[in-house]
């Protein structure tokens, strides 16, 4: 079993949770679809658990993979400083609200289904996605969105695998793609479930997997670039269903040569009070501009999760929700 850091935890506890505040939201609110209410995510949300004995992944630069079998250690030291995005399981991760899951998913060369960003994670997929099934069996009014992606190295065998795994832990929990799940429609059919799966040819053959969603994701070290992004996005107009606007920062290698003694968290806490302070600001809701899932780095290190949820009190009394 992954443990939190100490520091983490006591964070956690110092901050309180929200372990089901899907059934506390006020009655005006249950039949709004879900891809119109404000939802907390994590990015990357298996990063806690990076191996640093793992070689890096297939999918990245030559020459990092190059340096990597040169030099292992000081390579894999620093992939994992700046791609560790949080550091709490999914359990805690769901108790201090968090409803979407961003798990990127590879398959490792000796082996086995696991996460990875940058490099493998120590726990599987299976593991992390048990673990979640019990928190759910004890949370059931409680709904999660699970983001599938990137498969790296994975096979047409391990797809059919891995969905037929899905489908089997989930079973009747999973919400189907044609309906219009809201928080009384999942509770009547007892749904507690949203999967995304980023490969087109197994959702085009299984009703339980949704195709991949959106995610607005600037790529930038600097949260004032971040912001301009999502709200050039904005003017667009948002998507008609689910989607996901990235609070999270992302390090480029001019940045990581500037500050050899910083790593993604130190880089994440000195830009945070400006990115929640935008999120404060947000709605949710189907018109242009409205917000859906927010994503954000070390979500136990904050009111993130409190703020988001937050928002969708700012649907009450308006007469003009969108139809279903």
């Amino acid at each position: 079993m992954f443990r939190v850091e100490k520091k983490e935890d006591e964070e956690r506890r110092r901050l309180g949770g929200n372990p089901d505040w899907m059934s506390r939201l006020p009655e005006e609110l249950l039949d709004v679809p879900l891809w119109d209410l404000a939802i907390p995510g994590s990015h990357d949300s298996m990063s806690f658990c990076l191996d640093v004995s793992s070689p890096v992944l297939k999918s990245e630069s030559r020459i990092l993979r190059l340096i990597d079998r040169l030099f292992p250690c000081w390579t894999r030291t620093c992939v994992s400083r700046w791609a560790t995005t949080q550091q709490s399981v999914l359990s805690d991760q769901c108790d201090l609200g968090i409803r979407f899951l961003d798990l990127r998913i590879a398959r490792k060369p000796k082996g086995g289904l696991f996460f990875a960003h940058g490099i493998y994670t120590l726990m599987t997929v299976k593991e992390a996605l048990d673990e979640l099934a019990t928190w759910l069996d004890a949370h059931p009014k409680e709904i999660v969105v699970i983001s599938c992606s990137d498969f790296d190295s994975l096979t047409d065998e391990d797809h059919f695998s891995l969905v037929a795994f899905i489908i089997a832990l989930f079973g009747k929990k999973l919400c189907f793609s044609q309906d219009t799940p809201t928080l009384r429609s999942c509770w009547s059919r007892g749904q507690q479930v949203i999967v995304s799966y980023d490969n087109q040819q197994m959702v085009l053959q299984h009703l339980e997997l949704w195709t991949g969603i959106p995610y607005w994701y600037a790529d930038s070290p600097d949260p004032k670039k971040v912001i301009a992004y999502l709200e050039d996005q904005k003017r667009g107009g948002r998507p008609a269903h689910f989607y996901v606007s990235g609070l999270n920062l992302t390090e480029d290698a001019p940045y990581v040569i500037l500050h050899p003694f910083q790593n993604m968290r130190k880089m994440t806490m000195r830009a945070l009070s400006l990115l929640l302070r935008w999120a404060s600001e947000q709605r949710p809701g189907c018109e242009v501009g409205g917000v859906n899932i927010l994503c954000c780095d070390f979500v136990a290190a904050s009111q993130f999760c409190s703020l988001v949820i937050g928002l969708n009190y700012k649907l009450l009394g308006r007469r003009a929700l969108c139809s279903t």
